[in-house]
């Protein structure tokens, strides 16, 4: 968690030590990125309980949520956090092979849950509800991005004539598979699906 606000305000001296860290997909999931998953849901999970829903844009009337539609959502986002970074790496990787560079599986997955973690940071303060959640989503989104930018060419070091292209492809395929998973998670809170 630490690393994800080092991110943030030290960024390129946090991507050059995670570029040296060398850690394995089963660590970096154990010992970063399910944590700072687990801590965010937790946390989102006890501000919806405890300051409620906000229900009608034009009532602004504020539902205290059950435990049940709370844990049905938290675990909503987070599978869908997981099939993003792990799918995604995959993803990843195929694209950089059609700019003529393979990629490991190991980088991909490493800039994919380093770059995701503002997105998830900013998912606590989707649980007060007096901020709009599209406004956290698309704060979170362009910190992401952002640390996207950086991280790519640190970790997987593409062609310099095809970084920009690079960039380009993986954050729209990020921004449109983070906002329909937000858009999803949001439908199970507002018990329009169920999940």
């Amino acid at each position: 968690m630490i690393r994800a606000l080092l991110l943030l305000f030290d960024s390129s001296r946090t991507w050059e030590a995670i570029k040296n860290d060398h850690h394995s997909v089963a660590r970096l999931s154990v010992s970063f990125f399910l944590p700072l998953l687990g801590l965010t849901c937790v946390a989102e999970g006890f501000l919806l309980m405890h300051l409620g829903i906000e229900r009608g844009a034009m009532t602004e009337r504020l539902f205290k949520a059950s435990a049940s539609l709370v844990l049905r959502y938290e675990l909503t986002q987070a599978l869908l956090s997981l099939l993003i970074v792990f799918v995604g790496a995959s993803a990843l990787a195929a694209l950089g092979a059609s700019f003529r560079r393979q990629h490991r599986y190991r980088e991909c997955f490493t800039t994919l849950a380093y770059s995701l973690s503002p997105l998830l940071l900013l998912r606590v303060l989707d649980g007060v509800p007096a901020i709009e959640t599209w406004v956290c989503y698309g704060i979170g989104i362009f910190l992401t991005l952002s640390l996207l930018y950086r991280g790519i060419p640190f970790l997987l070091r593409p062609d310099p004539s095809n970084a920009l292209g690079f960039y380009l492809f993986c954050s729209f395929l990020l921004l449109v598979a983070t906002a329909l998973a937000h858009f999803v998670a949001v439908l199970v809170l507002e018990e329009k699906i169920l999940a």
